[in-house]
C-alpha cells in the first residue's frame, strides 16, 4: 500500500521548519514549467532505487507530479525496489500550490498526458485512413494492423497502468531541458514516428576509468571532479576541488558561455552523485554541449573510502 500525504499537509511540515525531500518525476520540461520551489527535478523513467534508498536514510521522501499518477508509480518502484520511506503527494502539483506551497513558473508546456492522447489518436486515425483509403490490400491491411495495436495498447495500458508510449515520448528532446523547441506540428509527428517503432537513442554509460587514473588526471589538471548532487547534500560533504553542477541545474538549463568560462572546453569531466545513478543522467546534458564528459559509477561514499580528500559547506 503506497503511503500518501495531502499538499496541506506538506504545507503545514514546511511551514512548521521540517526538513523535505520532493522529488518531482515529471519530465524536466514540465518541471520547468511550473514546480514546487524546494522540489528537484528526477523524471519517472530515470529514477533510480540506489539513489533514492541513500536520500531515505535521512527521512521520508516525497513524490510529486501533475496529478497523482506518477508520483504513485514511483512509490510503487522504490517500495518494490525496498525502499519504504516514500510517500505520494495527492493531486500533484497544482493541489500543492492551491495549497499554499511556493512554486517557481517557467515557460509553457504541453503535458505528457496530452502528449499521449494525441499521439496515440494521431496513429489510430493514419491506420484508419490507410485502411479505409489505402492504395491495395497490403496497405489496407498494415493500417488496420496499426489501428488495432494501438488500440491494444492503449487497453494493455489502462489494465496494467503502464503505458509504454508515455516512457517512449517522455525520453524525447522537447521533454527534455526546455529550449527553443520545433513547431507543434513536427513535434507530434516525431512522437507518432517513434511510437510506430523508430529507435531510441542508447543512454550514456558509466566510464572504464579506474580511480586511480581519475585521481592522476584530476591532479595534472586534465580532469575535474563534478558533483551533480544538490546543495543541501554537497555542503554535507564533497570532494575538495570538485565543482557543484546539480543534475537538477542541468535539466532546468544552463548558459553554456558561463559554464564553459568555469570549466573550459578540452576539460575531461568526471561526474559523480551519491551511488552512480545521477552522473549518468547529468553526463548526457554535458556531452550535448561537447564536452568529454565520463561518468563514475562509484558515487560519494566510495570516493572517499577510495582516498579523495574531502571538505564540507559551501
Amino acid at each position: 500500500m503506497v503511503a500518501s500525504i495531502s499538499p496541506s499537509q506538506l504545507a503545514e511540515l514546511r511551514r512548521r521548519g521540517e526538513k523535505l525531500t520532493l522529488i518531482d518525476v515529471r519530465t524536466p520540461a514540465e518541471y520547468g514549467e511550473v514546480h514546487v520551489d524546494f522540489a528537484r527535478n528526477m523524471p519517472l523513467d530515470r529514477l533510480d532505487a540506489r539513489d533514492i534508498a541513500g536520500m531515505a536514510s535521512e527521512g521520508p521522501i516525497y513524490f510529486v507530479c501533475k496529478s497523482g499518477t506518477r508520483s504513485q508509480k514511483a512509490c510503487e518502484q522504490m517500495l518494490a525496489a525496498g525502499v519504504d520511506k516514500v510517500v505520494s503527494v495527492d493531486g500533484g502539483t497544482a493541489a500543492c500550490e492551491a495549497a499554499g506551497l511556493p512554486v517557481i513558473r517557467g515557460r509553457k508546456v504541453m503535458s505528457l498526458e496530452r502528449q499521449v492522447r494525441i499521439a496515440a489518436g494521431a496513429l489510430v486515425a493514419i491506420g484508419a485512413a490507410l485502411a479505409a483509403f489505402g492504395p491495395d490490400a497490403t496497405w489496407k491491411a498494415a493500417g488496420a494492423g496499426l489501428a488495432g495495436f494501438v488500440g491494444c495498447g492503449l487497453v494493455f495500458a489502462g489494465i496494467t497502468d503502464t503505458c509504454g508510449m508515455a516512457m517512449l515520448i517522455a525520453r524525447m528532446p522537447w521533454n527534455q531541458v526546455c529550449r527553443p523547441a520545433t513547431t507543434c506540428s513536427s513535434r507530434l509527428l516525431l512522437a507518432a514516428l517513434l511510437a510506430a517503432g523508430g529507435a531510441v537513442t542508447a543512454s550514456a554509460q558509466h566510464t572504464q576509468d579506474s580511480l586511480d587514473a581519475v585521481k592522476a588526471a584530476v591532479a595534472e589538471q586534465k580532469a575535474v571532479l563534478v558533483d551533480v548532487r544538490e546543495a543541501d547534500e554537497w555542503q554535507k560533504g564533497h570532494v575538495a576541488g570538485a565543482r557543484l553542477v546539480p543534475l537538477s541545474s542541468l535539466e532546468r538549463g544552463v548558459n553554456a558561455d558561463q559554464l564553459a568560462r568555469t570549466i573550459p572546453k578540452g576539460t575531461i569531466i568526471y561526474t559523480y552523485c551519491m551511488v552512480g545513478g545521477r552522473s549518468v543522467a547529468a553526463a548526457r546534458f554535458f556531452r550535448s554541449m561537447g564536452y568529454d564528459v565520463r561518468p563514475l559509477k562509484q558515487g560519494y561514499p566510495e570516493l572517499v573510502r577510495s582516498g579523495f580528500p574531502t571538505a564540507t559547506g559551501n
